[in-house]
Order: C-alpha cells, then sequence, then structure tokens
C-alpha cells in the first residue's frame, strides 16, 4: 500500500477512535447530569416543608410569574415552574461559561480543559451529596453550570477531525448520546431515589453519589482513552481568550465576533454564514425549548399525565431520536445538511400543530413521534455546518460561542413560551409557535446555496 493510502487509513482509525471515545465521555457525563431531573420536583417539596429560607426567597419569585401569567396554584405546576426558574439559572451560567472554555480549550489543548471541567463538575456532585440546605443546593447547580463544558468541548474535539463524514458522524453519536443520557439517566435517579427513600433526609444522596461516580468514571476514561486533536503547532498559534468582551458581550456573541479577530480572518461572505447560522440555532432552541417546557403543562392539564405517564412520555421521545441518530443523521451525506435541518423544522410545524389540538393520547403520540423524529436531526446538523467553520485553532471558541447561544434561548423560551401558554391557551400556544418556525426556515434560505466544503 502507498504512503499515501497508509497515511489515509491512519487517520480514518484515529477519528474512529476520537469519534467513539467522545460517545463515551459524552455519556457518561449526560448519565449523571440527567439523574437529578426526575427527583427534584421531590427536592423542591423536600426544602418547601423544611422551612427553608433560600427557598421560600425563590418561591416568592415563582409566585410573582406565576400571578402575573395566571397560572393556576397548583403543587404540578409550581414544581414546573420552579424547576424551569433552576433550569434558567444553569442555561444562563452555560452562556457565560462556555465561550470561555472553548477560547481556553484553544489555547490549552481539549483534553487539560476536559479533565478541569469533569473535576469541576464531580466537586458540584460532591456538594449535592452532602447538601443539606436549599442554598447548598443552588451552589451545587451554579458549579454545576459553570463548569459543564463536557458538551461544547466534545463537538470541539469532532470539529478538529479534518474528514467531513467523520465530523457528521461524530456530531450524529453526540445527539445520539445526548438521546440515551435523557433516557437511561431518569430512569436510574428515579430507581435509586425510591431505593434510598428509607433515610428521608436525604433521599437524594444515592443518586447524587451516583453521579459522581459517573462523573469520575469519566475523568478516568477522558485521561486513558481520549486523544488530544489539538496539535501543538494549532494550539502555538492560537491568540487565546483575546478580547474577552469578545466571548461575554451576547451582541459579538452574536456576530461571532472572536472569530474574526485574527491575522487572516475568514471571508465577509464567510462569517455572514456563520452568524445566520448562529441565528438559526439560537431561533430553533428558544422556540423548540419553549413548547418543551409547556408540555409538561399540556399532558397534565388536558390529560391528566402523572409523573409516570410522563416519563414514558419522554422515554418514548428519546428512544425514537437515539435510533434516528444512529440510523439516518450519521448518514446523512456532506453537502445535504442545510436540506435535512429545512425539512426537520418544517416537520416540527405540523408536529406541534398536532399536539396542540390533539384530543387523545394517540394523537398526542403521533405529533410526539413527528416531533422526535425533527428534534433528532436540527443540532447534530447545524453543528456540523458550524464546525466548518473558523481555522483550526478556532474551533473550540467557535463551538463554545454556538453552545452559548443554545444556552440563552434554553433560558429564555422556556420563560416566554409559558407566559404565552397561560395568557392565551394551549392550542394558541402550540398554534402560534409552531407557525413562528417559520423564521429560522426563512433564515435558512439566506444560506440555502451555501456549498459545504
Amino acid at each position: 500500500m502507498s504512503a499515501n493510502g497508509e497515511s489515509a487509513e491512519d487517520g480514518a482509525l484515529f477519528s474512529s477512535k476520537v469519534i467513539r471515545s467522545v460517545f463515551i465521555v459524552l455519556l457518561l457525563d449526560l448519565l449523571g447530569f440527567t439523574l437529578i431531573l426526575p427527583l427534584l420536583p421531590a427536592i423542591l417539596d423536600h426544602y418547601a416543608h423544611t422551612g427553608d429560607g433560600v427557598y421560600h426567597t425563590l418561591q416568592s419569585v415563582v409566585d410573582f410569574f406565576r400571578e402575573a401569567v395566571g397560572i393556576p396554584l397548583e403543587k404540578k405546576y409550581n414544581s414546573v415552574l420552579f424547576g424551569g426558574l433552576i433550569g434558567s439559572l444553569f442555561s444562563l451560567l452555560q452562556f457565560l461559561a462556555s465561550p470561555v472554555t472553548g477560547a481556553l480549550s484553544d489555547r490549552r489543548g481539549r483534553r487539560p480543559l476536559l479533565i478541569l471541567t469533569t473535576l469541576g463538575l464531580m466537586s458540584s456532585y460532591a456538594v449535592w451529596a452532602v447538601s443539606r440546605s436549599f442554598g447548598t443546593f443552588l451552589l451545587f447547580r451554579v458549579v454545576a453550570g459553570i463548569c459543564k463544558g463536557n458538551v461544547s468541548l466534545c463537538t470541539a474535539v469532532v470539529a478538529d477531525l479534518p474528514c467531513p463524514k467523520a465530523r457528521n458522524r461524530g456530531m450524529a453519536l453526540i445527539g445520539m448520546a445526548f438521546s440515551l443520557g435523557f433516557t437511561v439517566g431518569p430512569l436510574l435517579g428515579a430507581y435509586f431515589a425510591v431505593g434510598s427513600e428509607a433515610a428521608e433526609n436525604v433521599f437524594y444522596q444515592t443518586p447524587a453519589l451516583l453521579a459522581l461516580a459517573f462523573s469520575a468514571a469519566d475523568l478516568l476514561f477522558i485521561w486513558l482513552a481520549l486523544p488530544e486533536t489539538l496539535t501543538v503547532d494549532v494550539k502555538a498559534k492560537s491568540s487565546g481568550l483575546g478580547d474577552s468582551g469578545d466571548l461575554l458581550n451576547p451582541l459579538s456573541l452574536f456576530r461571532f465576533s472572536a472569530v474574526s479577530r485574527v491575522e487572516d480572518p475568514p471571508t465577509d461572505e464567510r462569517m455572514q454564514k456563520l452568524r445566520v447560522l448562529g441565528l438559526v440555532y439560537f431561533s430553533y432552541l428558544f422556540l423548540f425549548s419553549g413548547l418543551e417546557f409547556t408540555l409538561s403543562f399540556l399532558t397534565h392539564q388536558r390529560f391528566h399525565f402523572t409523573s409516570m405517564q410522563q416519563g414514558k412520555m419522554f422515554f418514548f421521545i428519546g428512544v425514537i431520536m437515539a435510533l434516528i441518530q444512529g440510523g439516518y443523521a450519521r448518514r446523512i451525506k456532506p453537502g445535504r445538511h442545510i436540506g435535512a435541518v429545512r425539512m426537520a423544522i418544517s416537520a416540527l410545524i405540523p408536529a406541534f400543530i398536532i399536539i396542540g389540538l390533539s384530543w387523545n393520547t394517540t394523537t398526542l403520540y403521533i405529533g410526539l413521534a413527528l416531533y422526535s423524529f425533527a428534534a433528532a436531526i436540527v443540532v447534530p446538523c447545524l453543528s456540523t455546518l458550524v464546525s466548518d467553520h473558523g481555522t483550526a485553532n478556532q474551533k473550540g471558541t467557535v463551538m463554545g460561542i454556538l453552545r452559548s447561544l443554545g444556552a440563552l434561548a434554553r433560558a429564555l423560551g422556556p420563560v416566554v413560551c409559558s407566559s404565552v401558554y397561560w395568557i392565551a391557551g394551549a392550542q394558541t400556544c402550540f398554534l402560534l409557535t409552531s407557525v413562528t418556525f417559520l423564521v429560522p426556515l426563512a433564515l435558512l434560505r439566506t444560506v440555502g446555496r451555501l456549498k459545504e466544503e
């Protein structure tokens, strides 16, 4: 075999090793991260009954919002709203931390930053395990929000790969890790919480220790098996954090200003395409996360779903998404990602119309199946498209900014959408928001002729 043939084969083997490693790293990370999801209502209820001062201060904020938009005074809705408040805090911290983490990884390498953020997550889970007050519990969420850099760093690792097909396969498997993590993790959290409920005051301790164990296993795997994808010469060319304002100013993030401040900046056309893709990503997640959040309101209000029934519903969604990402999404050929995103977002319009108008669970699940198919495609494809932009020493910055825009969308979307839901009604909310998906579709038209390199 020729030297070039051997080099190509070695490159393919290295890419496959990187993709497999990233999948395992992210799956372990997400299994630990999602253990808390089914426990959050019980944790909030626990602190409500202990008379915790910090809890009741934040409860007054939730009550103000509930009264302002007309949400009924019911325990189920309070748990969803309080959980949404904590989720928004986490997302806002991610909005601030992700660009900085990505830029640092361009300078120091992916592995060192992954090790650092994983150590930070381990410390946050340790705080959760010993927390006995709501203030300590919030400290756990704050530390986790700042240190949760594994997602943007893993996408940067995949973006480092030179082969477009390998990048596409890697982004699809990152999506699959998300689907599996958000499907299996909550089940594990609920199971181990029930198993430890004899210790009434610390029923969440076993899931917290399990999250710590997943994070420790993740750290060990990163240390032993994940190769560094950022070469020494590329790291040497990185400008590090550069102008910190470009990484902290929201307007600069939407403009991807940090990407253009290099010696040999991208062309104006490529920068414009990158900015439009960022807007598509933000607008899509803003609308999608809002409807995803209000789905719990709709199923409880219209179909009287219990927590177990809602858990089964999200399990159904997760399984379909994992199947689509493991099958169709990772086989999308370079040059066809914009078409795939356009098809998926178009499918979300009838999906949310069906869900909004559903009169029985059969109709609901038809809409959810279409919703799951579309949701499995958009983020991996947009991540692949964005990963093509920026120089080799800017991939961490690019993917960190993209992750930051997504976090901001997830912080704002649920607040806006739940307000529309309770002020205008469920049907109006779902019909209006489904039509609003025409906005990211219109933005996609401006880059419809984008040639993927």
